[in-house]
């Protein structure tokens, strides 16, 4: 049953968020850019914050891990993506969450 837990959890913070104005779904593109999957619209890693994110666990399964990440756009569009946690982690969405991290690091250094 800890799974089915886990899942209401994960949907229940995502309807939060949706309330919260995060009502985008987002994936990345093969060319390394944000998409909005309603309509098209992409982005580059300077154009998105990370504005928080969100591990689940499977207590059962490892392989259940996932993480979900509440985006915002420089156009004020918000939204979510997903993905694995770990070795079954899409590359790709790694690889431009970890550009979006980098840049939000410099812009924080020189804030200081």
């Amino acid at each position: 049953m800890q799974d089915k837990e886990e899942l209401t959890t994960q949907v229940k913070l995502e309807a939060k968020l949706n309330a919260e104005g995060f009502t985008k779904d987002f994936r990345v593109t093969d060319e390394g850019r944000l998409c909005s999957l309603d309509n098209d619209r992409t982005y580059s890693p300077e154009e998105v914050k990370i504005v928080n994110f969100y591990r689940f666990e499977g207590e059962t399964n490892p392989d259940d891990m996932a993480i979900l990440y509440a985006l915002e756009c420089t156009d004020g569009t918000k939204g979510t993506i997903s993905n694995s946690y770990g070795p079954l982690a899409d590359a790709d969405i790694d690889a431009f969450l970890v550009q979006v991290e980098d840049l939000g690091k410099r812009v924080d250094d020189h804030g200081k």
